[in-house]
């Protein structure tokens, strides 16, 4: 969709990435998205109480209180209790629509001034004992683990790195073409690392431990000494006869939360706000599920 009125980025902030069952695994899940909310409306300059809206991103819900996880992050990082917050979930893309719905909230004259965020905790996951509530009667019962399971196609019961497979297969992608990726987008976050660039971008954790409080400041899931010739060795995840895809070159698993402040241009007028970035347009796809991971080259329906 071409965008018909000015909507800009006044403030964004985010957590370091932390991996899986890495840092941030103790620290739950609100905590991360009240931190980023609270973080980019203190760098925007605007006042807490003129944000008219708040979408957050979430997949995994890890505990009762996440299935509103918009609404306890907004109030929690000082928003007024009359500014209405809902939660998103488009799987991989829902904090990029939670952009969207909330800059449609601004396009729309709802608001003049909005939050898009997101947030995940894929090393809190919890795991789903389908036979708990009215009882197993006899016998074992399973407990399913819903991080790995919203991995899955829900349709074919594949997993996602099959679905990487698939890709792979039907577009000509080579194994070395993977691990060269790979190996690169570990090189350029590491060299971005050391130059400091993320260090505007990231507001710390404080985390408590027996030894003290440690300032998580950090992305934890870069390897700066991979290399092309170490991924070369790792086996295949999913598909162990001919399979490509390795735990190396695959897409990692981590816990963070981010968010940016969006405004009308006559909010940035009114408010002496500073824009960061203009939103241009944006498009939504759907694919074959067995190759969900070509839908951000799908050529979107008119709309």
């Amino acid at each position: 969709m071409t965008i018909s009125r000015d909507v800009f980025v006044v403030g964004a902030a985010r957590t370091a990435i932390g991996t899986y069952g890495g840092t941030l695994k103790d620290t739950p899940l609100a905590d991360l998205a009240t931190l980023a909310v609270r973080t980019a409306i203190e760098r925007s300059g605007a006042a807490a109480d003129s944000i008219g809206h708040l979408a957050m991103g979430n997949v995994i819900p890890t505990e009762p209180r996440d299935a509103y996880l918009s609404r306890v992050a907004a109030i929690n990082a000082g928003l007024s209790k009359e500014t209405p917050a809902f939660n998103v979930n488009r799987l991989c893309g829902s904090g990029l629509q939670a952009i969207v719905s909330a800059a449609q909230s601004v396009l729309l004259g709802d608001c003049e001034l909005a939050i898009g965020a997101g947030a995940e905790s894929m090393s809190r996951g919890p795991y789903h004992v389908n036979t708990a509530r009215w009882g197993a009667r006899m016998g074992d019962t399973a407990m399913v683990d819903y991080t790995v399971g919203i991995l899955h196609d829900p349709f074919h019961k594949i997993h996602m790195g099959i679905t990487a497979e698939n890709v792979a297969e039907q577009f000509g992608i080579t194994r070395s073409m993977m691990d060269e990726l790979a190996a690169e987008s570990h090189h350029r976050a590491a060299k971005a690392i050391a130059e400091g660039r993320f260090k505007s971008q990231i507001v710390p954790v404080e985390i408590v431990t027996r030894k003290g409080t440690v300032s998580f400041d950090t992305d934890e899931h870069v390897k700066a000494d991979t290399t092309v010739e170490t991924l070369a060795k790792m086996k295949p995840a999913f598909k162990k006869d001919g399979g490509l895809v390795t735990a190396g070159n695959a897409s990692g698993i981590n816990d963070g939360a981010a968010a940016v402040v969006l405004a009308s241009a006559e909010a940035v007028k009114a408010g002496g706000l500073k824009p960061l970035a203009r939103l241009v347009a944006y498009a939504h796809a759907g694919v074959e599920p067995k190759i969900m991971g070509i839908g951000r080259c799908q050529r979107p329906n008119s709309h």
